[in-house]
């Protein structure tokens, strides 16, 4: 996958995880998950974005966690959200599956760019 195919990947989650805290505080009159589901879920295309402008390979590595981490956590707040009844099955099967497809290629590009680093020492 290119830069580009992830980070519109990150934009399209991004836009999906901003009308589910829509849902949440319209529909639900759920404020508190929604504001950290909010925010984990629209980190991870930020972060990345600054990931791609790294001064350095290991501050590109830093970041790149961080957008693991935050991916990580969005993965949290929605198993909290479905198992508390907030979301259908439909939107946590759907958002689940976005958020474990992200969360796994970045972690794949972090193994893959450590491995480089290990390799070229």
């Amino acid at each position: 996958m290119t830069k580009q195919e992830f980070e519109n990947k990150c934009i399209q989650f991004s836009i999906k995880i901003n009308k589910l805290r829509k849902y949440l505080r319209e529909e639900q009159h759920e404020y508190n998950n929604s504001d950290q589901i909010q925010r984990s879920g629209t980190s991870i295309g930020a972060n990345y974005c600054e990931a791609c402008d790294a001064e350095s390979t290991a501050d590109f590595i830093h970041k790149l966690c961080i957008v693991q981490k935050e991916a990580h956590e969005t993965i949290y707040w929605l198993k909290v959200l479905y198992g508390s009844e907030l979301i259908k099955k439909e939107q946590y099967d759907e958002l689940l599956g976005d958020a474990n497809e992200l969360y796994r290629t970045i972690t794949n590009s972090l193994r893959s760019k450590k491995s480089k680093i290990a390799n070229d020492k």
